[in-house]
């Protein structure tokens, strides 16, 4: 009994030696927009990801997903209003968990994404709105149609991420589409015209 009141002690004494270590450490991003670094950055796709939603025969909100999302990032803390954005958005990535349904979208009925296998975003326009947000004004081209579009920008924090040991800033994003605008009209309205859509992006800066 001893020996195993000894052994546990050590191993609470080890877990708050290691809990320590990681409060020490904290977080790398810093939420401050000041202390972000300009210059060009490119968007890295493994912790960027573009969530919708619609309303299902309103009934329930439906949810999918896109990855594999590249682009670029031009900030200027300093001055907000030159900061752009160039997103592209593979359109055969979208995932709503249902395999029957990912093809459905990805057909002509829907999104077509054989004829139409990338959606673009470029920015025209940033305005600050906030200490940390800004309205992102600029061109949606999906499905063959370009609409302009405003998302509502935060920053989430900047900082050399320990992994990967680049300098990142993340943000993140709303805006509300309407995809008959986009020429997709499938089921409208049993199946929700709206569709909320929900960005996190990562940025790395170029080497």
């Amino acid at each position: 009994m001893r020996h195993f009141l000894k052994f546990a002690g050590t191993m609470l004494m080890l877990g708050m030696v290691a809990s320590g270590a990681s409060i020490a450490q904290g977080v790398p991003g810093n939420p401050a927009v000041t202390s972000a670094k300009a210059g060009v950055y490119s968007v890295e796709p493994h912790h960027t990801r573009v969530q919708f939603s619609v309303s299902h025969m309103g009934f329930t909100d439906w949810y999918g997903d896109f990855t594999g999302i590249s682009g670029s990032l031009t900030l200027d803390p300093a001055h907000i209003d030159a900061s752009k954005v160039d997103i592209s958005i593979p359109v055969t990535s979208i995932s709503t968990t249902n395999t029957v349904l990912d093809g459905e979208l990805r057909s002509p009925a829907w999104f077509d994404a054989a004829q139409f296998p990338t959606m673009h975003f470029v920015s025209n326009n940033v305005v600050r709105t906030g200490e940390r947000t800004a309205h992102i004004m600029g061109t949606l081209t999906f499905h063959g149609v370009s609409h302009p579009v405003t998302l509502e920008a935060s920053f989430v924090g900047g900082g050399v991420n320990p992994m990967s040991k680049g300098y990142t800033v993340g943000f993140n994003a709303t805006t509300t589409l309407h995809r008959s605008d986009f020429g997709v009209k499938t089921y409208v309205p049993m199946i929700g015209n709206a569709v909320d859509v929900r960005i996190s992006a990562a940025f790395e800066a170029a080497h």
